[in-house]
């Protein structure tokens, strides 16, 4: 983790000095802000933060609105502190996808804990979130496609589709199944979408759009 960035965001000068203290003597690089307005700018200007420390009681913005602002544009981990012990909040806090939740007083070397194994299970989850096949690059959370290293643009539903294919390559896929997980259960549609959205993908990906086999009279399945 060295040279990770980290914000720290905290309205008492003291608590950010104790934490940014203890995270750059773990090998942490570290950036302050002393209220929600300042924690954004600060966030939307500098790409390379990768984890927030976030007050839940600070001025102008507090903690869950900076966080419900930042979680509209990404999934950076975010590991909230707070004075109070209410299970609301703490309930609150994982509704908003915030990864920890740690109450004041804490023992610094705690959190810098669990700031490193928030940043490992952050780190597999990318890496679990980039799939790559015989020149098909997927990633899923940028939603971004590239094929033999150039991008292809695709419509929500065709990048559904074609992760779904490459996460079950050489398995025949029923269109029920696709239905199922690309569409989701509540999809009542005419199965004929699925035709017609594997003939517009096949299309985008050129050569490569051989690698989707129809399997007549059940559905598709993408091979190597």
């Amino acid at each position: 983790m060295d040279g990770t960035k980290i914000l720290i965001v905290d309205d008492e000068p003291r608590m950010r000095k104790l934490v940014k203290d203890f995270l750059v003597k773990a090998g942490y690089r570290v950036l302050e802000a002393e209220n929600g307005e300042e924690a954004l700018d600060l966030f939307f200007s500098d790409r390379e933060i990768a984890l927030l420390i976030l007050d839940v009681m600070m001025p102008k913005l507090d903690g869950w609105e900076v966080c419900r602002e930042i979680r509209k544009y990404s999934k950076v981990p975010v590991i909230m502190l707070t004075a109070r012990g209410d299970e609301k909040d703490e309930l609150l806090g994982f509704k908003l996808g915030v990864d920890e939740y740690i109450s004041k007083p804490f023992s610094p070397k705690i959190l810098v804990a669990r700031v490193d194994a928030v940043l490992r299970r952050s780190l597999q989850k990318a890496e679990e979130l980039i799939l790559e096949e015989g020149g098909i690059v997927i990633d899923k959370v940028a939603h971004v496609v590239t094929i033999d290293g150039k991008r292809i643009d695709l419509s929500f539903k065709e990048f559904e589709l074609l992760a779904y294919f490459v996460e079950n390559k050489g398995i025949a896929l029923s269109r029920e199944k696709i239905l199922n997980h690309v569409w989701n259960y509540d999809y009542f549609g005419d199965a004929r979408t699925i035709d017609t959205h594997v003939k517009k993908l096949r299309s985008k990906m050129g050569e490569k759009g051989e690698m989707i086999k129809t399997i007549w009279g059940m559905g598709y399945k993408l091979e190597v």
